[in-house]
């Protein structure tokens, strides 16, 4: 007598990597029952470190400090991936009418946020108009036929912004060529989403909420091919002689942004533009930021302080039901 045996696999689990760079932390969540979680870790920590390379102000021998020190009016050969990056930061610094701006530099060392550390007061009104003189996206031009871009003198390219969206994308690209058909990647709090999980459902991630309210109800985002990344002061705020000031600089006046959002999240097709959106709409504030990101269907939601959130149709069409 013949005899069969049914049995249903059990299905693939998630596995998870985790590090550090850009001073802060990175994670991927995978499906990839095969392959080796060793060898899977160093290479996303070596594609991390590489982009630490060419874009970090904070490493005097990244290729970015180096365009930062060239001569005035000289045209310096750039590596791809930093080329690409700076022609992204400029286009969103021209739609933005500069709310982003990559030559916030000076402004980030003049308040104390960058590799020169903190610093003790406030900036007075001769240092903040000698900062501002030397900002302006305007400023910079690029030939991409050979990858050069013009350091027309003092000017001082920060990617803070959006380097760690680009990384997202970089990881994200790289898991893919290496057959990783699921996975969620997260560098920063930027995150990409693409593929599903075991279970067939899609990769959720829980959208910020203002901590002052308790009458928030969660929103849960899916994420199938698509990133979001989220600034504002939440995270990123200091006190001096009793006023607080947010961490996101406003290029136009040199200051530090006026009642920032809580949080700006961002949905968009690539990390790298989801990170610079959120800081641009994050410097406009919630109202102007809401009505720009209205009129260009950007999937963008606002929390201010202490008010009820607001988000354009298009983000709405994320949001977990």
């Amino acid at each position: 007598m013949n005899s069969a045996i049914s049995s249903t696999a059990a299905p693939p689990a998630i596995d998870t990597l985790a590090g550090e760079t850009m001073g802060t932390t990175w994670s991927i969540r995978l499906v990839a029952p095969h392959a080796s979680m060793h060898a899977l870790h160093d290479g996303v920590q070596m594609q991390l470190d590489r982009v630490v390379s060419q874009m970090s102000t904070w490493r005097d021998d990244s290729d970015l400090s180096g365009f930062n020190r060239a001569a005035a009016g000289s045209w310096v050969l750039l590596p791809e991936a930093l080329f690409a990056v700076l022609s992204c930061a400029l286009g969103i610094a021209e739609a933005s009418g500069g709310a982003f701006d990559p030559t916030v530099g000076p402004l980030v060392d003049l308040w104390g946020f960058g590799p020169q550390g903190r610093r003790s007061g406030i900036p007075d009104a001769a240092e903040l108009a000698a900062a501002s003189a030397k900002i302006g996206w305007h400023r910079l031009a690029l030939r991409p036929d050979s990858r050069e871009a013009l350091q027309p003198g003092g000017v001082q390219v920060d990617l803070s912004a959006i380097a760690k969206g680009y990384a997202v994308d970089l990881l994200a690209k790289d898991l893919r060529q290496r057959g990783i058909e699921n996975a969620l990647v997260e560098v920063g709090g930027e995150l990409y989403g693409y593929g599903c999980k075991p279970d067939g459902t899609p990769w959720r991630v829980l959208v910020e909420t203002d901590p002052d309210r308790d009458d928030e109800v969660p929103h849960i985002l899916r994420l199938s091919g698509k990133a979001v990344a989220t600034s504002g002061d939440r995270w990123h705020r200091y006190e001096n002689e009793g006023r607080e000031y947010a961490h996101t600089l406003d290029p136009r006046t040199g200051k530090p942004v006026e009642r920032a959002p809580v949080a700006v999240t961002v949905v968009a097709d690539d990390a790298m533009r989801a990170d610079a959106w959120a800081t641009a709409l994050t410097v406009m504030g919630a109202e102007a930021g809401l009505a720009f990101a209205r009129k260009n269907s950007l999937a963008a939601r606002f929390v201010a302080h202490g008010e009820a959130a607001t988000a354009t149709p298009q983000f709405e069409s994320y949001v977990d039901a």
